[in-house]
């Protein structure tokens, strides 16, 4: 019987087989070019959903085949119209919105497959993303039609708001579908307000699909505003686990100034050919970019969100290669889809459980297997627990060596060298260990995950920084268990490898010797010694009273709509021409008595301040 039912889900799953037929030309696409003969379950669920007309939300574990599950429908519904009419040259019938130009871009290499074929060349896509200009853009669209974009928020807000010949703003209004590919992760970036804007461009008889591995209380919020009734599916490969069936996720307990060494030995101990290593910041991608080919025996290469036009030129290098670890930041932690990656490497806790979910899922992915590891210190064990609560992720306990310790000194003797060969490197070293510092007090979980536990001198030593660097959160204690280099370093005697930043360098040296003030160096006033800790209370109280004034306005406008009377808005007060006059001629009358050219009696007099009345206590 069991394997009755097994054989009847594997019928199902053929595309042959879906509740609402494909098109021939999209079938035969699917069998011949892309060899996919089986649906995955997400596909299957959502498929029939958007050829129906219906708004869908689908959330879904990494690699489960999102990209198909919005691309075939997508095209059913554009062929299905240019049937009953065709399309003109200055009609847009899709958007595709993604949060990074790398996932734009693998989404726009996937359309292309479709695009290339002859059943579909009435329909052309442009790729609209960050790395080039906006008025290269603009010319493309004067010169050739489009009818899918795809494009991440920002540029396409862009070319919406321009008034130019193109007329954008107008070309949307033919839209039939909007895809939001990882929408939570369009929220996390600050791109709610822009999303809105979007859809008030676009028509309210289209069909919408949300896509994304995780649903947040955000994501809701937008599918009120932006949905009618959509259908909600949740497609997980094993219940209640939100990572791939094949996914093996562990965890490593390190010392914390042991924390790079017991990276390199894990590498080393598991033979791990390729790999993303994901770290807190831009800063940590440049400085350990700078240190690892120094100590590991393999390519080594670094992408993160402050680089432009370099990083699908990295992307590519990457899937190249067979043996290779790429240093990244969140930014490659969505949707991006590297075949054959074998580990996912995370140096620290990301700053949610979310993006924990979103970064193992890199690898497993399309029925491969795959692993997981994060590094963890002794007194955040709790984040195991949490993980495991939160996002129901298992987790096993990664094998360690108690020798691994004795390469400690070895290791930071290496990195203190570098530094002072070269004063940039130096530099890049303590801006990553500042930043560092910085985003643990912004994490999530701060409950869990505490600044205030962490030895700053210890992550110091880890570094293998030279000196501690100051902070308001560097506290003496930490100089007992910072572990620097053999001999006390002259931090000023460090050189720039770059001869031109060190002529630089050496000039600003002697206007310092003569002056006092480093040149160039901005003044600034500090009101206290805050620590980040402090600072984020106070950004996060601005936030939340921005975000009321949001929703002020949002219901004051949803009103007007609705038609609805709307409380007049208190008006400040207003000054008369005669109030304006009063103030000046008192402002004068100040300016004499300060210049002695008259008395206080007669300041008094002038500003009506002398007690005339005759009034008697």
């Amino acid at each position: 019987m069991l394997k009755k039912t097994k054989q009847s889900m594997s019928q199902k799953l053929k595309w042959k087989n879906l509740e609402k037929p494909l098109s021939k030309p999209i079938l035969r696409i699917i069998q011949d070019v892309f060899k996919f003969e089986k649906m995955t379950p997400v596909q299957f669920a959502t498929i029939p959903q958007l050829m129906s007309h219906k708004d869908v939300v689908c959330e879904a574990v990494t690699g489960s085949g999102k990209t198909l599950s919005f691309i075939v429908p997508m095209l059913e519904i554009l062929l299905k119209r240019h049937n009953e009419y065709q399309w003109k040259k200055t009609e847009i019938g899709a958007i595709i919105l993604s949060p990074t130009r790398e996932l734009a871009t693998q989404t726009s290499d996937v359309l292309e497959k479709f695009l290339n074929e002859p059943e579909f060349n009435f329909l052309s896509q442009k790729l609209l993303v960050g790395g080039t200009s906006v008025e290269e853009d603009v010319e493309y669209f004067r010169k050739n039609s489009v009818h899918i974009l795809i494009c991440t928020v920002g540029r396409l807000m862009d070319l919406l708001e321009r008034n130019d010949d193109i007329k954008l703003a107008g070309r949307v209004k033919s839209v039939e579908i909007l895809i939001l590919d990882e929408a939570d992760r369009l929220l996390d970036l600050g791109f709610e307000v822009q999303i809105n804007t979007i859809l008030s461009y676009l028509p309210k008889q289209r069909r919408s699909g949300l896509f994304s591995a995780t649903q947040t209380k955000e994501l809701f919020d937008l599918i009120r505003a932006g949905l009618r009734n959509p259908v909600i599916i949740s497609v997980k490969e094993k219940a209640n686990i939100s990572t791939p069936k094949l996914l093996q996720n562990f965890y490593m307990i390190a010392p914390a100034e042991q924390k790079l060494n017991y990276l390199l030995k894990f590498i080393e101990s598991f033979d791990i050919q390729k790999a993303m290593l994901f770290l807190p910041t831009c800063a940590c991608v440049e400085y350990w970019s700078e240190i690892l080919p120094h100590l590991l025996d393999m390519p080594i290469l670094s992408i993160h969100g402050k680089m432009k036009k370099k990083r699908l030129k990295i992307l590519n290098q990457f899937r190249e290669l067979d043996k290779v670890i790429l240093l990244c930041t969140d930014l490659m932690a969505r949707g991006v889809d590297v075949p054959e990656m074998d580990w996912v490497l995370q140096f620290d806790p990301p700053s949610n459980s979310a993006s924990f979910v979103h970064r193992v899922g890199r690898t497993a992915r399309q029925g491969c297997e795959g692993k997981a590891l994060i590094m963890l210190l002794s007194n955040e064990t709790p984040y195991i627990d949490f993980l495991s609560k939160n996002q129901k992720i298992e987790m096993k306990a990664a094998e360690t060596n108690e020798d691994w310790n004795d390469n400690f000194n070895r290791i930071n003797g290496i990195i203190h060298k570098i530094q002072q060969k070269d004063k940039n490197i130096f530099d890049k070293a303590t801006r990553a260990f500042v930043s560092h510092i910085k985003s643990y007090s912004k994490h999530e979980c701060n409950l869990i995950l505490r600044l205030k536990d962490l030895d700053l001198g210890k992550i110091a030593s880890s570094y293998g920084l030279l000196r501690l660097p100051k902070m308001p959160e560097m506290k003496d204690e930490f100089n007992k268990s910072f572990i620097g280099p053999d001999k006390i370093v002259d931090i000023n005697s460090l050189k720039y490898k770059n001869k031109q930043k060190q002529e630089a360098y050496q000039k600003k040296q002697l206007i310092y010797q003569e002056t006092g003030e480093w040149p160039g160096k901005k003044v600034i006033v500090k009101k206290s010694n805050e620590s980040w800790t402090e600072a984020k209370q106070k950004k996060d109280i601005r936030k939340e009273n921005r975000k009321k004034r949001q929703e002020i306005k949002k219901n004051v406008h949803d009103a007007k709509e609705r038609g609805e009377a709307v409380p007049k808005k208190r008006k400040k007060n207003q000054y008369s021409q005669e109030d304006l006059e009063e103030l000046a001629k008192d402002i004068r009358a100040i300016k004499k008595f300060k210049k002695n050219k008259i008395s206080k009696e007669e300041l008094d007099n002038e500003m009506g301040l002398s007690n005339d009345s005759g009034d008697s206590d």
